[in-house]
């Protein structure tokens, strides 16, 4: 069980590392220029075209999107990516659908991302200006009254708005700020076919 314990922390030790993480992508991913190539196989259409869809409704498999956020996700926000299509010999159409249906997919996300993004600012401003209310309302019946219930409710009431936007803005706005970034990136990739 000891030596178990031991290779465990050894091999968190190793592959948990930054260096470690930084040296497999710029050996992966990176081109001299800092750019980030992404190279995909697929063998045939069945692989890249979802068969559940059809007409203008044609979208890619989900392991393809999978794939792109899977590795993307290792990349900083800011790298440029080309993302490259390989094995599969498509017409000229067929290209540009690809590239449209990858371009939508990411708008598509980057809307609804953008849209949490709006409603949880708006949330946390709300709470904000209801905080300072109930500090207001607080401070008003501390100065001109001796309602000590009421100066214990506005207190709480003060204290858990401002603390509930404080953990809104922590953990759930700055996650949709970087999902949005880490989206905006895949939208922004360049597709390329290599046969």
């Amino acid at each position: 069980m000891k030596i178990l314990k031991q290779k465990m922390k050894e091999k968190i030790k190793v592959y948990s590392n930054d260096q470690y993480l930084d040296g497999y992508i710029k050996n992966e991913f990176l081109s001299e220029n800092g750019e980030a190539n992404i190279y995909i196989n697929i063998r045939n259409k069945s692989e890249l075209i979802d068969s559940r869809t059809m007409n203008n409704q044609v979208d890619l498999v989900k392991d393809i999107y999978d794939f792109i956020e899977d590795k993307s996700s290792m990349l900083s926000n800011d790298t440029i990516i080309h993302f490259h299509i390989m094995g599969l010999k498509l017409t000229k159409e067929e290209k540009e659908k690809v590239k449209h249906l990858i371009k939508e997919h990411y708008a598509i996300e980057l809307y609804k991302a953008q849209k949490e993004y709006d409603r949880l600012r708006m949330k946390i401003i709300k709470l904000i200006l209801l905080g300072l209310i109930f500090l207001m309302s607080y401070a008003l019946l501390y100065l001109y009254t001796n309602f000590n219930f009421f100066l214990e409710v506005f207190g709480f009431l003060f204290s858990f708005s401002l603390w509930e936007a404080f953990d809104c803005y922590i953990y759930a706005f700055n996650e949709i700020k970087t999902s949005r970034e880490a989206i905006t990136q895949n939208l922004l990739m360049d597709v390329f076919f290599d046969n």
